[in-house]
């Protein structure tokens, strides 16, 4: 068949930091996804827009064209609202885990479908697939069916869900173009838009452990995403919250799923459980259910019993003991004083070299790998006590990640204040 457009003309065009017409964004998604246009077209394409930018309705006309390359979800059918969580990706954000069942327990069903962790932030179905027999892999009638049977499902997403998206994010991920704030905001979108649903809370992460390094641009990211998801008919509220210092005092794949686990037992992390609770609150509200308080599912049991029924519903062992590393090692601190800084991206990276993650998509993880808190900032710390310890199974390992952690601390005299872990609101 002959073509409407020529990939050539198109990446001239914003090249010169001209407009793309709409017709010329839709043709260009999907010669890509025909594999038409050529990925080395693409990568040049997906450079010109990250030095050049994109109008609102060149990413809104982008975004579309993503969605248009696959298949729609549809939970119409259920007896409850739908609402998901997005998180732009930090270290120790184990949110999802405990979030998922809480939400269900409200009255509201989640379909999380999630992602694989790449670099230095964790990907929530690694952490999962720690859990002995859980598989990540569901049919779209196996969502529907766990999600009226359960409430809450965290799965992969269907390869039907905008194809092109698969194809251009690995592309990104090779060239350069993660940081391109049009291609970032449409990504994300455009799977949360097909998935099909009705409340979308963003958690837009900023500090030095999250792609956004600063506010201004985590603003724009999350302004972008409200905008695409509200146009599209979608109830979308956005957090920006503090991902300078990891959350929790977790970083790896089962050592994060055993923190989620005290959370929902009613204890864990003041941070994690604070996220949490802002996150569900802001996704019960958006999807009409007041006069509950999530608090009270998380002290009861409630979201507990959620989180063990939607394990089993996958094939995992609820009650099976997390795989534990065979070697750890402990990090200490050189003086006495007050910890003033515990940077998030020294921990990530450390977590990712001890085996917690992947340097390219094929590679295996470590379900037991990570690294292990004993303070964060604005704690008190001895000289000689242990700050971190760090586990893998291949003890060769310990010598890049604590090169990895050479400067990710800081002591001081003076006390200093937690970070604030919600920073705005965007709506």
């Amino acid at each position: 068949m002959s073509e409407s457009f020529d990939a050539v003309d198109i990446i001239r065009t914003k090249r010169d930091k001209g407009e793309l017409s709409s017709e010329q964004i839709s043709w260009v998604v999907d010669a890509y996804t025909r594999e038409v246009v050529a990925d080395e077209q693409m990568s040049a394409l997906a450079m010109a827009i990250l030095l050049n930018g994109m109008s609102r309705r060149e990413i809104g006309d982008w975004t579309a064209a993503m969605i248009a390359s696959g298949e729609r979800m549809d939970f119409s059918t259920l007896s409850r609202p739908t609402a998901d969580k997005h998180s732009t990706g930090g270290v120790g954000d184990k949110i999802t885990l405990p979030l998922a069942p809480l939400v269900a327990a409200c009255g509201v069903a989640v379909p999380q479908l999630s992602g694989r962790g790449l670099g230095h932030t964790g990907g929530t179905l690694d952490k999962l697939e720690a859990v002995p027999g859980w598989r990540a892999a569901l049919s779209n009638e196996e969502i529907i069916s766990q999600l009226e049977d359960v409430g809450a499902v965290i799965c992969a997403a269907g390869s039907g869900l905008a194809p092109a998206d698969k194809r251009l994010y690995s592309l990104r991920d090779v060239t350069g173009t993660v940081e391109a704030i049009p291609l970032i905001a449409s990504s994300i979108m455009s799977k949360k838009i097909a998935e099909g649903t009705g409340v979308l809370v963003l958690d837009v992460k900023v500090g030095s452990g999250a792609f956004m390094k600063t506010e201004s641009d985590a603003r724009e990211l999350a302004r972008t995403m409200v905008e695409l998801g509200t146009d599209a008919g979608v109830h979308t509220v956005a957090l920006l919250t503090d991902m300078s210092t990891p959350l929790g005092l977790t970083a790896g794949n089962g050592l994060e799923v055993r923190e989620s686990v005290e959370v929902l037992a009613g204890g864990g992390p003041a941070d994690v459980v604070e996220l949490t609770l802002a996150l569900a609150r802001e996704m019960l509200e958006g999807a009409g259910v007041t006069g509950v308080d999530p608090a009270d599912a998380l002290a009861d049991g409630r979201a507990m019993d959620v989180w063990r029924r939607m394990i089993a519903a996958q094939g995992g062992d609820p009650d099976a003991p997390m795989p534990t590393a065979r070697e750890t090692h402990d990090v200490t601190a050189g003086t006495d004083g007050v910890l003033t800084r515990l940077d998030a991206l020294a921990v990530g990276v450390a977590a990712w070299r001890l085996g917690a993650g992947r340097a390219r998509k094929e590679d295996p993880v470590q379900a037991a790998a990570g690294v292990e808190l004993h303070a964060r900032p604005g704690d008190r710390v001895r000289a000689g006590q242990p700050l971190l310890t760090l586990h893998t199974d291949t003890p060769e390992r310990f010598e890049r990640a604590v090169e990895a952690l050479a400067d990710a601390w800081s002591i001081g005299e003076e006390p200093v204040d937690a970070p604030r872990i919600v920073i705005d609101r965007i709506a």
